[in-house]
């Protein structure tokens, strides 16, 4: 089996992943409009400031959308072992969306739009992975 790819952390991005390895979801809020925003970017996403800081997330959200990946397509044999898994866009009380795992389901199928989820983080080789549970 080869192995799982891992995020490439950016400069940028370094505060998010040492975040979730401390078992904080955090988030990037501008300090001079106030929006939130996730990816972690450089600039604001509303209005283009780059004076941006990190506020924690209450880690909890809502199903938006999701996707059961249940064959290996390409070069992605890393994964074929855990499918099928569920993949979802999770709505953030904080009004962003985060593209994450979901877990705490006996089947996939069990998961539904509109679940609420609770941030959760995962060890994955060593790198945490922000993942979210059944809540």
């Amino acid at each position: 089996m080869s192995a799982r790819p891992l995020p490439r952390v950016q400069e940028y991005t370094k505060a998010f992943w040492e975040g979730v390895k401390s078992g904080k979801l955090l988030i990037q809020r501008c300090r001079s409009c106030g929006s939130y925003q996730h990816y972690p970017r450089p600039g604001c996403a509303s209005c283009g400031s780059r004076d941006l800081g990190w506020v924690e997330s209450s880690g909890r959200g809502r199903i938006y959308s999701l996707t059961v990946p249940r064959v290996v397509i390409g070069d992605q044999k890393a994964f074929e072992a855990e499918i099928p898994y569920v993949l979802a866009m999770v709505d953030l009380e904080e009004g962003v969306r985060i593209l994450a795992r979901v877990t705490g389901y006996s089947r996939p199928e069990e998961v539904s739009i509109g679940d609420q989820v609770v941030f959760e983080p995962v060890d994955v080789g060593g790198f945490h992975l922000p993942y979210f549970k059944k809540a």
